[in-house]
């Protein structure tokens, strides 16, 4: 992608004012997307990206600049600019990179770039006819197949030169139902680090059914109700909830400065003791897996609680340096255009010893949350608020009628201690995770849970 004479180049002009540390990331990326509504294509779109970033470390201060020109001059001119932006001691420090290659944990069958538009139309088409024949309720299907193939190529002044490829398919379906006078919608996405075989292997059918049914059902629902409850959370996105209010929490971009409620927490019990989470990036072919980070170094798993205990944060360089805690191969970014931050990849509760016939059976009034959606987190404090997109009524241990409009309310820590079941059914789902970095693939997981007490906001 750069030759290796000039990547020394670049990394020795970073280094020039008596930088720490310098490294270069470059990228070469095809995107394709297809968008598909009214029950035909509506957009096609497939472009290049590419590009290259340099960046330097003075003590636990980062410089980052990037370029979408990867000539000689334009990388020497980025590689000026961030030895300039602070200055140290001469740095005269000579660069000798060799090459490592790197076993691909994540193997493609299919690149995406080899299958025709019309097939992909067709795909597209038979989740759009499956899911309005579900139901006459179902007015409206948009539906996105996308696609990324990324060649990266990552050096840096310790010697690291390491290039990986990088193959990621996903749809997206939205089926929305409507009675003339309301209307009720669900999504779904499964994707993967994988080719275009994903998606010969999924049945659209099914897919369109699955989530046309959970529309149709929520309008016909009635409200929730409010106030404090024992709450059964079933598996894959269900895992929403700790990603977003306990996961963020536990990267060094936060415990860093101060901004988590797990700072100095570590070898403390922060959770239930039935509560083991994990953020694991060498998972075969998931969505959030890698063969090295954006920093280059080889991606692990990672125990972030064992039995309720605080065992690991999730650490990239920069947070290696600022807290002492060894790096974890979590340096993610979106693109060239970002630098690398401590981020998640597929992140899940581990499976406990219940049953979910048994969280079920010991709640005698609650909710059953069958399918999380979106929210929102104060990461400072872990506050949270989460929309169940599929919800049913509990009653004498026993599911119910369904509810929509439920909102779970509550505090990531707390939560985390109320937890007093887990299911062995663990699941995951695919989401993008927007954070300092950018916006990246990952997974939230879990199996089924039961909080023993939270907050639902409902209307009636």
């Amino acid at each position: 992608m750069i030759d290796k004479k000039l990547i020394e180049k670049v990394i020795d002009k970073a280094l020039s004012n008596g930088a720490d540390f310098a490294d270069v990331f470059a990228e070469d990326t095809y995107n394709s997307s297809i968008s598909f509504n009214d029950s035909k294509m509506k957009q096609s779109v497939v472009g290049k990206d590419f590009g290259a970033g340099v960046r330097v470390f003075y003590g636990e201060t980062a410089i980052y600049a990037y370029t979408n020109d990867l000539s000689e001059k334009s990388l020497l001119a980025a590689a000026d600019a961030v030895s300039q932006a602070m200055k140290g001691k001469q740095n005269t420090k000579i660069i000798d990179l060799s090459k490592i290659e790197i076993e691909n944990h994540h193997p493609i069958q299919i690149p995406n770039n080899t299958v025709s538009k019309q097939e992909k139309i067709e795909f597209l088409r038979k989740i759009d006819q499956a899911s309005r024949g579900y139901s006459e309720l179902i007015s409206q299907v948009n539906l996105t197949l996308l696609e990324k193939m990324q060649q990266v190529m990552i050096a840096n002044s310790e010697g690291l030169w390491i290039e990986d490829s990088r193959n990621y398919s996903r749809v997206y379906l939205i089926a929305i139902a409507s009675n003339g006078k309301e209307m009720q919608s669900s999504g779904a996405g499964p994707g993967g680090h994988v080719g275009y075989e994903f998606f010969r292997r999924l049945d659209p059918v099914e897919l369109a059914r699955r989530n046309a049914r959970i529309a149709v059902t929520m309008l016909q629902a009635d409200y929730a109700p409010s106030g404090k409850f024992p709450v059964v959370i079933d598996n894959g996105f269900g895992g929403v909830i700790f990603h977003e209010a306990c996961g963020h929490a536990l990267e060094t971009t936060s415990v860093a400065i101060g901004a988590s409620v797990f700072t100095g927490k570590m070898g403390q019990q922060i959770a239930s003791p039935v509560v083991t989470a994990i953020d694991d990036g060498t998972i075969p072919n998931e969505w959030g897996s890698l063969n090295i980070d954006d920093e280059g170094m080889p991606t692990q798993k990672t125990v972030l609680i064992e039995n309720g205990i605080l065992k690991s944060y999730i650490v990239d360089k920069m947070g290696s340096i600022k807290t002492g805690f060894g790096r974890t191969g979590s340096g993610r970014k979106q693109s060239y255009k970002f630098a690398p931050a401590s981020r998640m990849r597929n992140t899940y509760i581990a499976n406990g010893s219940s049953k979910l016939e048994d969280m079920i059976a010991s709640v005698e009034y609650g909710i059953y949350a069958k399918k999380m959606g979106g929210g929102s987190v104060m990461p400072g404090t872990g506050n949270f608020n989460f929309a169940v997109n599929e919800g049913y009524i509990i009653r004498k241990g026993k599911i119910a009628e369904p509810v929509r409009g439920a909102t779970l309310i509550g505090n990531g820590a707390d939560a985390l201690l109320k937890i007093s079941m887990v299911a062995d059914n663990m699941k995951m789902a695919q989401g993008m995770c927007g954070s300092v970095s950018g916006s990246i693939p990952t997974n939230v997981g879990q199996p089924a849970i039961k909080i023993d007490e939270i907050i639902v906001g409902g209307r009636n």
